[in-house]
């Protein structure tokens, strides 16, 4: 299942996918606070399992000015196979008007379900909207020319089908580029004062 939310917003953080994931988690706990507990607790501790979703951020029209985007207006897109996950991130969505993140305001226009496409063949052509960031058990970030990119991408492949649908892929997963580019994503950490740049 996949959404397409539309939001006005004047301004957005640089380091804006800690604010959307604060609004995931927010719709979560609205919609069900018991599946949202379950998805990211395990007794009493943080849940550090993979999560079955992903989301790209696009902005039409911005300017950047310090640390932040001057927009009007920002579109989410969000994707996951788990229906369950899916129904109660849409309710929860629908019951946020104006979504507040420190000193930045999401106000909700338009939220809609996008139409699936059927994937009837084993080659699959796919345009990423957000970037592919992959990491060896080291934790170095890895480049898709890199020798390990491929092994390390069917483990996380693996890992996230055996943690939402308890079996993981039933075959390896041949990942090639045609048109990408290497990018520099920069987040804040925890802390909020260092950077992180991935």
């Amino acid at each position: 299942m996949r959404l397409s939310c539309i939001y006005e917003c004047e301004v957005l953080p640089i380091c804006y996918r800690m604010m959307f994931v604060s609004l995931i988690k927010k719709a979560l706990e609205i919609s069900d606070k018991k599946y949202f507990n379950k998805l990211y607790y395990y007794k009493d501790k943080l849940n550090k399992k993979s999560k079955n979703f992903c989301f790209s951020v696009h902005l039409n029209e911005y300017e950047i000015k310090d640390e932040h985007f001057k927009t009007n207006s920002v579109q989410f897109n969000i994707s996951s196979p788990d229906a369950e996950f899916m129904i109660n991130l849409y309710n929860g969505l629908l019951k946020i008007p104006v979504f507040e993140y420190k000193d930045y305001k999401l106000k909700k226009q338009k939220i809609r379900n996008l139409k699936e496409k059927s994937v009837k063949n084993n080659i699959v052509l796919f345009k990423t909207l957000s970037p592919i960031y992959i990491k060896d058990r080291e934790g170095n970030a890895l480049e898709l020319h890199d020798e390990k990119y491929h092994e390390n991408f069917n483990y996380i492949a693996d890992l996230t089908l055996k943690n939402f649908r308890g079996y993981g892929l039933k075959q390896e997963i041949i990942f090639k580029t045609i048109d990408m580019k290497k990018i520099v994503v920069k987040e804040k950490l925890i802390n909020d004062k260092d950077y992180l740049y991935l």
